[in-house]
């Protein structure tokens, strides 16, 4: 929306829309029922605001929430990332810990949500972990019984991350026994979607190169649109998400075989 159109549409905002539009763009993203919590309100009249939002193009709705509006060409910042359903990757990660056996070979890509999956292995034994992601690397060196490799490549300021030709020759000489990977975004014909080309070269190298496929995503990667193809639903064995499914994803997962655990009915502590 241009500039102009979005300050009118503001000013036409009654206090409390104005509340819950700052609400969500400070946390990227918020589900309906924590929305009527927080303005002490009901169900249908967030649900009405929101629709109304959506409108002017102020928000975008996904399935049980709202969030910032979305580009198909740029993703958000790292920070905003990070702190972006926190709890629920924190989830994710856990349950995603819990399943790794000790003494296996890992690759974990880029992203916020393969960060907290470090984060959980921390206490794991026997690991040989490949990463082209510098965050994973330093969290992971705190483990002594860890392995760590980094691929080599360029390194993107912005988060981190490792891309680039030198990455994939790299990459291309391991077999992993689970690639644990994260997603921008997943398409309603079950596409997996990201943002920048490099670093889906990259994701694309490590599924070729992983016996098992693990892909972690949150209830808001759901229908979020991005510009690049990394693959599909087909590609993976398991997806770890903190809540079910909508519709059509559900079938997509059942048509694919894909085995769907939801984090928050397994999560707890682990110790590898």
């Amino acid at each position: 929306m241009p500039a102009h159109l979005a300050t009118s549409a503001r000013r036409a905002l009654n206090p409390r829309q104005s509340d819950l539009l700052a609400a969500v763009r400070e946390a990227g993203a918020l589900s309906i029922e924590a929305l009527a919590q927080r303005f002490g309100v009901t169900l249908q009249t967030v649900r009405r605001d929101v629709r109304q939002l959506e409108q002017l193009g102020l928000l975008a709705r996904f399935h049980g929430g709202v969030r910032t509006p979305v580009s198909t060409v740029e993703n958000l910042a790292y920070a905003q990332r990070k702190a972006l359903n926190a709890g629920a990757k924190e989830l994710i990660a856990r349950a995603v810990a819990r399943d790794i056996p000790a003494g296996c070979s890992l690759i974990l890509n880029i992203g916020t949500t393969t960060e907290a999956v470090a984060r959980a292995l921390l206490h794991h034994r026997g690991l040989r972990v490949i990463t082209n992601n510098l965050n994973v690397a330093a969290i992971l060196s705190d483990n002594p019984d860890c392995e760590v490799i980094v691929t080599g490549g360029v390194v993107r300021a912005r988060d981190r991350g490792i891309v680039g030709e030198a990455t994939i020759d790299f990459l291309r000489q391991f077999r992993v026994d689970i690639a644990v990977i994260g997603i921008s975004g997943i398409e309603g014909d079950g596409t997996l979607r990201d943002y920048d080309v490099r670093e889906v070269r990259a994701a694309r190298t490590i599924i070729e190169h992983a016996r098992q496929v693990w892909l972690c995503a949150d209830h808001s990667k759901f229908g979020r649109p991005a510009m690049v193809e990394v693959g599909h639903l087909s590609d993976v064995t398991r997806i770890y998400t903190d809540q079910p499914p909508p519709a059509p994803f559900d079938r997509l997962l059942r048509d694919a075989d894909v085995a769907c655990v939801i984090a928050a009915e397994v999560a707890g502590a682990h110790g590898g």
